[in-house]
């Protein structure tokens, strides 16, 4: 199909899809690639700014969503699918055809007035959660106006000319125009263990078989391994290949354990709630009210009783502690993510630029024997200079150590790095052809049968292989990184080398390199300690230099684990091991995924902090998943977490910050399980045992907004500082145990209270209503001073302004209600001077009561501050 045709029936269908061109993916595999730019109406040189701003209107945005982004009216509309709210607008509209319109405009301006302030609440914690993740946004290298232009991802259109190297991601499919060295990581698309080779050139229609055999063809959301390429992109969003599995599947992010926890919390609650509004409805509607007044107050009660503002809050702290973390350098990618973060007992993390500087000199080259030789450097520059991959801080090391001169040497060919072989070789010709090789000591040794002693070829002997391997250990005990250079002239040559080539080779020394410490890194280690953050190293590293560093920064060195050791290990003597060890050397990509599965599967939450290609594997089964700003495009969009600065310190900021959005959280869980549990109780205990409802239908739903009001406040509010001390854990044994002593608590002073309005102030319908009313908010209102923490409230403890100055004004607007004409129109009417006496007297009472049942359940609940929610 022409791409000309398929802007037309784009047109045609409207522009608010997320598609791109439909084009014929055989014939772009096939066809040349001046045929392929002539499909997608581009050339070699790319599209121009205002056709690129074109296809953006026209195709939407470079992005995959799982679920389609709703207008502002449908997620307005959607909240009133809530079955309670919708059963109360039913009531109301029959409440007025029967002739009742003061409470049909009642209930619905509560409705709207609480579904509006929801509405606005949602809208702004998804602005700021949006905020957040535009920090963070991958871009890529694009031709636009025949300039090199970085621009983002959701930026990219159909036939942009993209630029890819090691450590990007591929940011749409894509047809490769030229390639050099190019390996992708497709193993999410196609299953395959090893990256795969990506060329030019188009295929024969017999190789289009699979997905697998598209070797000049690169799928959206794989990553680039080594090598450099130049692609023209085919299609984007929704009509790559993995935009198309997950528009199939459309399946949610898993949820934490936190969210799994609430929501379980929920169910709970509700079936509770639902069984005694129901027992209400039938003791009313059968002995003593009509059936309309009976369904009215249980459903304003159901309403009133549920924790409906659980997700709110729930997204409100979860936004707030996103922006307040992003001001520390802590940027959150998922929001359900800071949880988990703040819960975090276990951080794995490597130890180049977390626990050093990162900043690699080049301290010496040398022959095996110990002895210096410059043809080690050399060699080791050529390397460095011709290799396309991933360029690492070695080799920057090594390249801006001192100049040599290349200009004499012509690249023949590269077989680049990989995970597997550990190491990268060149081949240069220089009147005679050499194959130089650089990368791991223990890699490079293996693929050599002879020795360099300063221009004298020798055989490999054993001792001459135990002198190399002393000298190794030397420079690793005292902390120094090394690489092993070998080289081999080449007799025969060819056009083209692979890794068959990497035999029988001269080995010729090593480069060493110091990376100092981070001068922060031994408080940071004890931040984290102090904060109850067991920090386990994780490293390729070899044990001897990884030993030196935490030795010198004071880390406290438990057991040393090596990934040959790993391989003898079944799973159950792995899960042993992890609790012990806490330095793992030598550990390739999937080991670092056995450890951290095995510290999960001892029920730790865990941490993996990572930069590069070799960690998204390891990011992706962390329970949260930690990066930096300048991490490849893979490492930075596996994340949950990103950091301003690979820091432990600013990764200890970080983690507080988490624990509080944690403990504001559960500070509105306890009020709602105890507050909303007792009034329940309270409401259906006393609907049996009066003549009249002790709260009318519209007296429970204002009384249930404006409590929700002051509740939105608690986001704002501190969190003491021995709570921030240890990681949490959702107990629901601890949460159903205060709801059932704190809300037992709470409805004994409600019946105090009908005891006292009833007997002793002989009230009528109307005043007995309006007390309660009164005594049930100033009491549930105030009570979040005493719940809010385990020390004495304002004492040891001081509450946020914001809570402190929204609970006074509800408590408040609930005193002076009666006075005002508002409170006419709710038939509440003016109690009499007597009743604020014991109102004062129930709320001082019931708040020193709760204090002192506070001091004992905890004591009596918490056997460590851990357990305590």
């Amino acid at each position: 199909m022409a791409f000309g045709n398929a802007e037309r029936k784009k047109k045609d269908s409207g522009r608010n899809g997320n598609s791109s061109a439909h084009v014929d993916r055989e014939h772009v595999l096939t066809a040349r690639i001046d045929d392929v730019y002539s499909l997608l109406s581009t050339s070699a040189f790319g599209l121009t700014s205002d056709r690129a701003l074109e296809l953006t209107e026209l195709y939407g945005p470079n992005e995959v969503e799982k679920r389609k982004k709703r207008n502002a009216i449908v997620r307005f509309l959607v909240l009133f699918e809530n079955p309670l709210v919708l059963i109360l607008l039913v009531a109301g509209l029959i409440a007025g055809f029967l002739g009742d319109a003061t409470d049909t405009i009642i209930i619905f301006i509560i409705v709207m007035v609480s579904t509006l302030l929801m509405f606005y609440l949602e809208n702004e914690a998804q602005k700021a959660a949006e905020t957040l993740r535009k920090r963070v946004s991958s871009t890529t290298n694009v031709l636009r106006d025949g300039d090199k232009k970085e621009v983002r991802f959701s930026e990219i259109v159909p036939g942009d000319i993209i630029r890819l190297s090691a450590g990007d991601m591929v940011p749409a499919d894509s047809r490769v125009i030229g390639a050099k060295d190019f390996f992708v990581d497709q193993s999410a698309m196609t299953g395959e263990s090893f990256p795969v080779e990506k060329k030019g050139g188009e295929l024969k229609g017999e190789e289009v078989t699979g997905l697998t055999s598209w070797s000049n063809y690169m799928f959206m959301g794989t990553s680039v391994v080594s090598g450099t390429a130049t692609a023209v992109v085919v299609a984007t969003g929704a009509e790559t290949e993995y935009g198309r599995i997950v528009s199939k599947t459309l399946e949610k992010r898993s949820e934490t354990d936190f969210e799994k926890g609430l929501r379980q919390l929920g169910y709970l609650l509700m079936e509770v709630t639902f069984i005694l509004v129901m027992f209400v409805f039938f003791i009313l509607a059968l002995l003593k009210h009509n059936v309309l007044t009976s369904l009215l107050f249980s459903v304003a009660l159901a309403v009133g009783l549920t924790p409906e503002l659980l997700p709110m809050i729930l997204t409100l702290n979860l936004a707030k502690g996103g922006m307040s973390m992003a001001k520390k350098g802590v940027i959150v990618r998922h929001l359900p993510s800071i949880q988990n973060f703040g819960n975090m007992d276990v951080l794995c993390t490597d130890k180049t630029g977390t626990l050093t500087e990162n900043k690699v000199s080049l301290h010496s080259t040398i022959n095996g024997l110990g002895k210096a030789d410059e043809r080690v450097h050399k060699y080791a520059y050529l390397n460095s200079y011709y290799q396309t991959g991933l360029r690492s801080p070695l080799d920057n090391a090594i390249l801006g150590h001192a100049m040599h001169e290349v200009k004499t040497f012509q690249k023949v060919d590269e077989i680049p790095f990989d995970f597997v072989r550990r190491r990268v070789s060149v081949v240069v010709d220089a009147g005679e052809r050499l194959i130089i090789t650089k990368g791991a000591t223990e890699e490079v040794l293996k693929v050599c049968n002879r020795y360099d002693d300063q221009g004298q070829v020798m055989d490999l002997t054993k001792a001459a292989t135990d002198s190399f391997a002393k000298q190794y250990v030397t420079l690793s005990a005292q902390g120094i990184r090394v690489l092993a250079v070998a080289y081999k002239k080449i007799l025969v040559e060819k056009a083209t080398y692979s890794v068959a080539d990497e035999r029988d080779m001269v080995f010729l020394g090593y480069v060493a390199f110091v990376d100092p410490v981070k001068v922060t890194a031994k408080a940071s280690l004890k931040a984290l300690r102090s904060a109850g953050v067991d920090v386990k190293v994780i490293t390729g590293d070899n044990e001897l230099v990884t030993k030196n560093v935490c030795e010198s920064i004071g880390f406290e060195i438990t057991r040393i684990i090596t990934g040959n050791e790993l391989v003898l290990m079944n799973d159950d003597a792995l899960a042993r091991i992890v609790e012990d060890a806490n330095i793992f050397a030598r550990i390739t990509p999937g080991q670092k995924n056995r450890i951290i599965m095995a510290l999960r599967n001892n029920g730790h939450v865990v941490g993996y902090i990572g930069d590069g290609i070799n960690d998204a594997p390891s990011m992706r089964a962390a329970d949260v998943s930690i990066s930096v700003e300048n991490a490849v495009d893979v490492a930075k969009e596996t994340a949950d977490i990103v950091l301003s600065r690979k820091s432990l310190g600013v990764l200890k900021d970080g983690v507080i910050e988490g624990r509080k959005t944690y403990g504001n959280t559960m500070k509105y869980v306890r009020m709602a399980i105890s507050s909303n549990f007792g009034n329940m109780f309270s409401a259906a205990g006393g609907s049996i045992f009066l003549t009249f409802l002790p709260m009318l239908p519209t007296q429970v739903l204002l009384n249930n907004l404006m409590y929700d009001v002051s509740e939105l406040s608690i986001p704002t509010d501190n969190v003491d500082k021995e709570y921030l001390s240890r990681p949490k854990r959702l107990d629901q044994h601890f949460i159903k145990e205060f709801m059932l002593y704190f809300g037992i608590m709470s409805s004994v002073f409600d019946f105090l209270t009908f005891f006292v309005l009833y007997f002793f102030l002989r009230a009528n319908a109307s005043l007995f209503q309006t007390g309660w009313f009164t005594e049930s908010l100033c009491t549930q209102t105030f009570v979040i001073f005493v719940i809010r923490t385990r020390n004495v409230p304002f004492y040891k403890s001081r509450p946020s302004k914001t809570l402190t100055t929204v609970s006074l004004a509800i408590v408040a607007i609930a005193l002076l209600l009666p006075f005002t004409p508002l409170g006419k129109a709710f038939d509440f009417v003016i109690p009499p001077p007597i009743f604020y006496m014991f109102l004062v007297i129930f709320t001082v009472v019931y708040l020193a009561l709760v204090e002192l049942m506070k001091t004992w359940f905890y004591k009596r609940h918490c056997e460590t501050l851990d357990r305590c929610a």
